[in-house]
């Protein structure tokens, strides 16, 4: 996926400024897609000037006017296509599961602090969905039909997380059983992928 798919369907969602725009690009297509605000602004350029959305300015008392942008018909033809082509499964890259791949370098209190520090991250994030569903998606039968598809990726989001820490708290008990001691830097690693 493009930063400019992201864009156009945070924009689909309602018409809105881009300062407007990456604050909600934080809390909606930001849980899933990582922008910058300097990204987001350089890519409604682009966007502008392919047609993809347009931009009216917007007076404000005291202040500059502002640019509010909508997604033309164009743009929303460019979402079907875009929709309509076979997702990639995107590699992972993590460096939490490097560091454990060669966790038997450092004593096993390393790895539990790092493990308990990334928990904390993903019990947040697990409370802020839910939180949005509690404030959004209380009510599955009364949702508008967007709002059901964003109640698809939020429940993603929370899968995602409920996972992790079940993988987390699994890992957790079995550092629990290994050895606190890392071993001589020089000493071979026992049996492992490559052996």
């Amino acid at each position: 996926m493009a930063l400019s798919h992201a864009i156009l369907s945070a924009l689909t969602d309602r018409p809105c400024s881009g300062y407007d725009l990456a604050k909600q690009f934080d809390g909606s297509v930001g849980f899933f897609w990582h922008a910058s605000h300097q990204q987001i602004y350089r890519e409604l350029t682009k966007l502008e000037q392919q047609a993809l959305v347009t931009a009216e300015a917007v007076p404000q008392a005291g202040k500059p006017d502002k640019k509010v942008y909508r997604v033309t018909e164009a743009g929303q033809a460019t979402l079907r296509d875009w929709i309509a082509q076979p997702s990639k499964c995107t590699p992972t890259k993590d460096d939490l599961l490097v560091k454990l791949f060669v966790g038997y370098l450092v004593p096993t209190t390393t790895l539990r602090l790092t493990l308990e520090h990334e928990r904390a991250q993903h019990v947040k994030a697990l409370e802020s969905y839910r939180a949005i569903e509690r404030t959004y998606f209380a009510d599955p039968e009364a949702m508008s039909l967007a709002a059901r598809y964003q109640y698809i990726t939020l429940r993603n989001g929370i899968h995602f997380e409920t996972s992790w820490l079940t993988w987390c708290d699994e890992t957790l008990a079995t550092l629990a059983t290994l050895p606190a001691d890392a071993p001589s830097p020089w000493a071979k690693p026992g049996q492992g992928l490559h052996s």
